[in-house]
């Protein structure tokens, strides 16, 4: 019998030791006055987050289609990694199109100043974080990898290190894809707005040592040849990066492989900065 009763808690064991090890998720809503409307957010904290320590924060922005919920879902790891690294990672609902600017176009879409004006002011009241530039990084895939380095690079004041997975960092290429034109104007109307708009067009904004950047793109990839163009014009710059190009596509199984490397990254990073 108590061989039984042992081997009936084992299995309840191993579940609360598992369940020890993965971090708590929060889901936010905060009320955007740029936009007039609530946005969702998920906000993933260590298991082990004390109001005794200030911790990181890694946004996490989606692809386009995507949602606040996409990161957790294809790539549910970041959870073991918000521990792991003793981390918070929030994950910002962009609009299924928005490429996180504030349009030109369409005064109801203003996703730069609700992450940075908006977003991270509520993240910092309401968590213990290291409310400073050396304490807050952002990434993001395809669309998201595009708006990281945008908002990365014209605020650096507000984030100390940047990444892309995946990105469109190179929106010239592609004047009739995902629904940019709604948020720019057509780009032969408006071709130095289309290159402004652009990470390639914010890089005179960048310095040396200023924001470390880090880049993956699957070889595979339809995105990778904007990505090599962005990684030979940073090296033209003098502009230190670290740039990986593995075999991969765009899809899930390289961005689950490639968010490890990133959050390593950052975690690497806020060690430097402590």
């Amino acid at each position: 019998m108590a061989l039984s009763k042992k081997l009936l808690l084992t299995p309840f064991i191993l579940f609360l030791f598992i369940n020890s090890l993965l971090a708590s998720v929060d889901t936010v809503a905060t009320f955007s006055k740029a936009m007039n409307k609530e946005i969702k957010a998920l906000v993933i904290t260590p298991n082990s987050y004390s109001s005794d320590k200030s911790y990181p924060v890694v946004y996490l922005l989606h692809g386009y289609s995507g949602n606040y919920k996409s990161w957790l879902e294809g790539a549910p790891q970041i959870e073991e990694l918000a521990e792991q690294y003793q981390l918070i990672i929030v994950t910002p609902d962009g609009n299924f199109d928005s490429w996180y600017w504030d349009s030109p176009e369409d005064a109801t879409s203003k996703y730069e100043t609700y992450i940075t004006q908006e977003l991270i002011p509520y993240v910092d009241t309401h968590y213990r974080t290291i409310s400073s530039k050396e304490g807050r990084a952002i990434s993001g895939l395809s669309m998201g990898g595009h708006g990281a380095l945008y908002l990365g690079i014209r605020h650096q004041d507000i984030f100390g290190t940047a990444g892309s997975q995946s990105g469109g960092v190179d929106i010239g290429p592609f004047p009739e894809n995902w629904n940019m034109k709604k948020y720019l104007g057509e780009k032969s109307a408006f071709p130095e707005r289309w290159r402004a708009y652009s990470v390639m067009g914010q890089l005179h904004l960048l310095s040396r040592d200023n924001l470390p950047l880090v880049i993956h793109c699957g070889t595979g990839d339809f995105f990778y040849q904007v990505n090599l163009k962005l990684h030979e014009e940073l090296t033209y710059l003098n502009i230190p990066h670290t740039f990986t190009s593995n075999p991969g596509a765009h899809n899930w199984d390289y961005w689950k492989e490639s968010v490890q490397y990133q959050l390593l990254y950052f975690h690497n990073f806020f060690q430097s900065e402590d």
